[in-house]
């Protein structure tokens, strides 16, 4: 399916950068940073104009293809990888920050995803997420047809135990990313810090 939406000759979702990320990129501790079903680019090129040490990571090779010549016409580096969220080793204690912005992920492989996110996060480290609700199908305005692959503020309070969320909300904004994103979404934005064990 991403192959094939992403082989047409405009970037399908744009080139700028997520809103919600360009708002509060801020959060997002100086260092590396992974993105995860990255697409085809425009956020982790965006990072990567930022000064931070991007790994982005997709299942889509036409993307990638697509995100690295973003990337050549930005002047940035990123470290593209071709990898399935299933099969993607995210490490543990690696990365400063990691960024999900709208990554449909079948709910049980995505409880296995974020379970990896807390351990992959260095302490301090922060996790980014933008995703569309259920809600989202009375709104038809993109994130496809299936409720299980949408989150909730409760989901992500079960699936990120061991972070701390600085922010954690539900609502309704406009998303026009694109020719997929097209206008006003019920969404789940979430900012989350990996707890500091004290080990005194």
């Amino acid at each position: 399916m991403w192959d094939e939406r992403y082989s047409a000759k405009e970037y399908v979702y744009g080139t700028e950068p997520s809103e919600f990320l360009k708002e509060n990129v801020g959060y997002l501790p100086k260092g590396k940073v992974l993105s995860l079903a990255e697409g085809e680019g425009r956020n982790a090129v965006f990072l990567a104009t930022l000064g931070y040490e991007v790994t982005a990571v997709d299942a889509s090779l036409v993307g990638i293809k697509k995100g690295k010549a973003l990337a050549d016409d930005n002047n940035v580096v990123v470290d593209f990888v071709h990898a399935d969220l299933a099969d993607f080793d995210i490490g543990v204690n690696q990365w400063e920050g990691i960024v999900s912005i709208f990554c449909p992920l079948p709910s049980k492989l995505r409880e296995i995803v974020h379970k990896s996110v807390v351990s992959g996060l260095k302490s301090n480290g922060v996790f980014l997420l933008q995703a569309y609700t259920p809600k989202q199908l009375n709104y038809r305005t993109g994130g496809g047809d299936s409720a299980d692959g949408m989150q909730t503020k409760l989901s992500l309070s079960k699936e990120l135990n061991g972070l701390e969320f600085t922010r954690l909300n539900e609502l309704e904004r406009n998303v026009v990313e694109g020719i997929y994103h097209t206008g006003l979404a019920s969404v789940v934005e979430a900012i989350a810090v990996k707890k500091v064990i004290n080990r005194d």
